[in-house]
């Protein structure tokens, strides 16, 4: 369906969670983390619900995301219940990867398609720093076995931070030029009111590729791939492509096809806006799904034409990243 701006929705991102195994320094506090608590999150029937509720509104791909996604209890059996909606055309997942390995198999019989790592760095000592508790020798076998296991276009993206993992740019368009891998390269975004948020540390998409057109010759697509807000580019005599996503030096607002649904059941038309739309409170009341076909149309409706992180640094202060669902 069409928002208030014209633009087609066709994408739901599903935080199933908001809980994490790492602490990554932009998303999470290293201490103190309250979860939402089991009662307080969505069932995976009421999510399943939800989802089947989008697809008759248009919705046709699913994203789950977290927290991580794959500390959510029987996360397979919500990807099997998706993905016998007919009208769901692909369900992929964001993940640090540190337990994938051994859930991949379960995850593609129940029905994912495709899978995003979030992985900021190769090396493991800068890893143990941004993560604060994670093992890099974890999530390189998972990239491995995605790969195995065709669930292509396997991604990578690398949230790009001056001085603390800027050196590292060449290593991971090196990853894309010899593996069929999409790297993505994403620019430092302040979501919530974490410490680590310093302007300084922005690295712009345009700073990037100059890093990269160093090395790589780059041949951007004519088309855009996916439902991605990337800038895509091939990469001469390589066999993977490299991806900019740059929210803050070039926003990418009258293209966004997607909304949001956090783990407590709450709706949001765009990751950096306050306004949310809460569904728990019908689903606890067992609300028809018109009615909550209803309050969906009102979020969409509702999304905003753009954001405005521009005007301030830190625009969002009420939810972390782990509480909106990466």
């Amino acid at each position: 369906m069409l928002d208030g701006c014209g633009r087609e929705i066709d994408y739901l991102r599903v935080s199933v969670t908001d809980r994490c195994n790492l602490r990554c320094r932009y998303c999470m506090p290293e201490t103190g983390v309250g979860d939402l608590g089991h009662a307080n999150i969505l069932s995976l029937e009421q999510i399943a619900r939800v989802v089947s509720v989008a697809a008759e509104l248009g919705i046709r791909k699913v994203r789950l995301t977290g927290g991580e996604p794959l500390v959510r209890k029987n996360i397979g059996q919500l990807i099997r219940m998706i993905s016998g909606l007919d009208k769901i055309k692909e369900i992929s997942m964001t993940t640090n990867g540190a337990l994938f390995t051994a859930m991949a198999d379960e995850l593609k019989e129940a029905g994912l398609t495709r899978v995003n790592f979030s992985l900021d760095s190769l090396q493991e000592e800068n890893f143990n720093y941004i993560t604060r508790r994670g093992q890099l020798q974890d999530v390189i076998p998972a990239i491995t076995k995605a790969l195995q296991m065709g669930m292509t276009p396997v991604k990578i993206n690398m949230v790009v931070m001056r001085t603390i993992n800027d050196r590292e740019i060449l290593d991971f368009a090196r990853l894309a030029y010899v593996l069929p891998l999409h790297v993505r390269f994403i620019e430092f975004m302040p979501i919530g009111d974490l410490p680590f948020f310093q302007e300084q540390r922005l690295m712009s998409g345009d700073e990037v590729k100059a890093v990269i057109d160093q090395k790589y010759e780059l041949s951007a697509r004519s088309t855009r791939q996916g439902s991605g807000p990337a800038k895509d580019y091939t990469i001469r005599g390589g066999v993977g492509m490299i991806g900019f996503i740059s929210p803050m030096s070039q926003h990418f607002c009258s293209e966004c096809n997607r909304i949001r649904m956090t783990a407590d059941g709450k709706l949001r038309g765009c990751l950096f806006s306050k306004n949310e739309v809460s569904l728990k409170m019908a689903l606890q009341n067992n609300a028809s799904d018109e009615k909550l076909a209803e309050l969906f149309k009102q979020a969409i409706w509702e999304k905003p034409s753009r954001h405005h992180l521009a005007k301030g640094w830190g625009a969002d202060n009420q939810r972390k990243m782990y509480q909106i669902g990466g």
